[in-house]
C-alpha cells in the first residue's frame, strides 16, 4: 500500500512556487524591516530565490548543461561580496551614529 505523497516527485511548478514564496518573503522583509541587518538578510533571501530559479530551470529545460549552476555560483559570489561590503558600511555607520535603524539614515550629513 503506497501513499499518494510518497509517489509524487516535485516538478517545475513546485520549485517555481517555492522560489516565488522565498522571493515574496524577501520583499516583505525588505519593505517592513527597520534594522539594516534584517534588510540585508531579506536581500540575501531574494538573491537565493533567483539562484534557485537558475538551477531549477536548467535542470528541467537542459538537464545535460550546467549553465544554471554556473549562474547560481555567480549569484552566490555577488551575494557574498555584497554582504561583506554592507557589513563594513554597517560597522562604520554604527560607530558613527550608534544605531542601525534605516529610518534614521535618511541623510549623508553628520
Amino acid at each position: 500500500m503506497t501513499t499518494f505523497l510518497a509517489a509524487q516527485t516535485p516538478g517545475l511548478t513546485h520549485w517555481i512556487v517555492l522560489s516565488g514564496v522565498l522571493f515574496a518573503i524577501g520583499v516583505y522583509g525588505l519593505l517592513t524591516r527597520r534594522n539594516a541587518i534584517g534588510v540585508l538578510m531579506s536581500i540575501e533571501l531574494m538573491l537565493n530565490s533567483a539562484a534557485l530559479n537558475f538551477v531549477v530551470f536548467n535542470h528541467f529545460r537542459a538537464p545535460a548543461g550546467v549553465d544554471g549552476q554556473i549562474m547560481a555560483i555567480f549569484v552566490i559570489a555577488v551575494a557574498a561580496a555584497e554582504a561583506v561590503i554592507a557589513m563594513a558600511i554597517f560597522v562604520a555607520i554604527y560607530r558613527r551614529r550608534g544605531t542601525l535603524d534605516v529610518t534614521s539614515m535618511d541623510a549623508l550629513k553628520d
